[in-house]
């Protein structure tokens, strides 16, 4: 009976253990007033880089507040993605540039 326990005990311990999932940079480019691409997905722990070749500074600000991220002219910017589910993302400079970001956990 008592091996029926240990082996039970181990099955168990075994289960709950997942295979740790690598973090990934994801690249979105900004030229020409533009996010590119405008769609990306990711995971919770990823981290969006944006990578500008304007030369006029940008943000990349989510509308749910989560994040504002500052994109200076020529340079990049980039948010560690900490909860789940759809973001949209605006420019406050220039409010016609838009993106998304699903975050699946």
């Amino acid at each position: 009976m008592g091996a029926g326990i240990r082996r039970l005990s181990i099955l168990t311990v075994t289960g709950l253990v997942t295979p740790a999932i690598a973090a990934e940079t994801i690249r979105v480019t900004i030229d020409r007033l533009k996010f590119d691409p405008p769609q990306v997905s990711a995971h919770v722990g990823d981290t969006i880089e944006w990578v500008s070749s304007d030369f006029v500074a940008h943000t990349a600000t989510a509308r749910n507040k989560n994040w504002d991220v500052a994109i200076p002219a020529k340079g990049v910017g980039h948010v560690i993605l900490d909860h789940p589910g759809d973001v949209d993302y605006f420019c406050r400079y220039h409010p016609f540039m838009t993106g998304r970001i699903s975050v699946a956990p």
